[in-house]
């Protein structure tokens, strides 16, 4: 018996958050349809000119956006940010450096600094023989 094998499929918000793009910004044939495992993958390993454009230039979804600036998807919130932007306002973001966005990245470094610190922590007690095992 031979089993037939199909393609998954996946709804293009799915694929747009996975190629790290903004839905409305696509072309409406990508937006329309679902976008198989297989279809996903080419556009991964050899993007098309809109792809590539999107990718560069933007509108960028929150968590592109969040990454660039250095700042968590609330943290956009809390500055008020919450449309999609392009890489020219995220530039000017950046150059600007709002009140806010010094704050968001400041607590951000916090965020990070603790969450090496935990890690570091529960390397040292896992190589620690004394230490009791749950």
């Amino acid at each position: 018996m031979t089993s037939h094998r199909t393609d998954q499929t996946m709804k293009p918000a799915t694929a747009a958050k996975k190629l790290g793009v903004y839905l409305p910004a696509t072309p409406a044939e990508f937006q329309e349809g679902l976008v198989s495992r297989s279809e996903l993958s080419a556009l991964q390993a050899d993007p098309p000119e809109w792809l590539l454009n999107l990718r560069r230039n933007g509108p960028h979804p929150r968590q592109v956006v969040a990454a660039r600036l250095g700042v968590s998807i609330a943290g956009l919130a809390r500055g008020g940010v919450t449309e999609a932007l392009t890489t020219e306002q995220i530039d000017a973001l950046k150059r600007e450096l709002p009140e806010w966005l010094q704050q968001e990245r400041a607590t951000q470094a916090e965020v990070r600094k603790e969450a090496a610190r935990l890690k570091e922590k529960k390397a040292a007690r896992a190589a620690d023989p004394h230490h009791p095992r749950p």
